[in-house]
């Protein structure tokens, strides 16, 4: 009799198809996240479009993509609360996301937010020229070019040139994706083409970031 043979074996029974250690996770119930609102700060939360009002306007952001409950806890404090069920990795990993949109929302409508922009040129002077009361911009003489580059601005975003700093274009606007938005078309209007980007560092380059208040 062979001493593998399964009528010898005393143990517990051997499993036919012993588990893999390499099976997947097995997904969460509930996952949740929250954020404390201020005091100065209204939201309302409908359809999952969410709204907050504050003392520089309101914004207004809808996030029915995303399947996941979204409320407003009122107790000594403001809450909001958001929460995946039975979330895959990706699913749950969009609990972060849509908590920073709204972080983002409560400080647009409190601080507002604030792009600074430096042309930078070598020798043909770059010409920022502000139109429709801040709300596009005209750039001409890039690279000593003919061509007149017009940027109009976002919903919500004004331009203006800086009195502090020469060649310097402040972007403010309570919206960050709109503003952010604004200062990446500048940018990528004067790209320099056809030529050695490690030569030619022309542009109109985002030099700092932050709120229009002070905290």
């Amino acid at each position: 009799m062979s001493a593998t043979d399964p009528s010898l074996h005393t143990g517990p029974p051997i499993a036919a198809n012993p588990p893999s250690k390499l099976s997947p996770k097995m997904r969460d119930v509930l996952k949740t996240e929250e954020l404390e609102i201020p005091s100065n700060v209204e939201i309302t939360v409908k359809s999952r479009i969410i709204t907050v009002t504050g003392p520089r306007g309101t914004l207004t952001k809808n996030v029915r993509h995303v399947d996941m409950d979204i409320q407003v806890v009122k107790d000594k404090t403001v809450k909001v609360t958001l929460a995946v069920w039975q979330g895959g990795r990706k699913h749950v990993a969009c609990l972060r996301t849509i908590r920073s949109l709204i972080n983002n929302m409560v400080i647009g409508v409190t601080k507002g937010f604030r792009y600074k922009m430096r042309a930078v040129y070598a020798h043909f002077p770059i010409n920022c020229i502000i139109q429709d009361d801040g709300h596009a911009v005209e750039i001409r003489n890039f690279l000593g070019e003919k061509t007149v580059r017009h940027v109009n601005m976002l919903a919500g975003v004004e331009v203006s040139e800086s009195k502090a700093q020469k060649d310097e274009l402040i972007l403010e606007g309570n919206d960050v994706d709109n503003v952010s938005q604004s200062a990446a078309s500048i940018q990528g209007i004067c790209r320099v083409r056809n030529k050695d980007i490690r030569k030619f560092l022309d542009g109109i380059y985002v030099s700092e970031k932050g709120t229009v208040a002070s905290d």
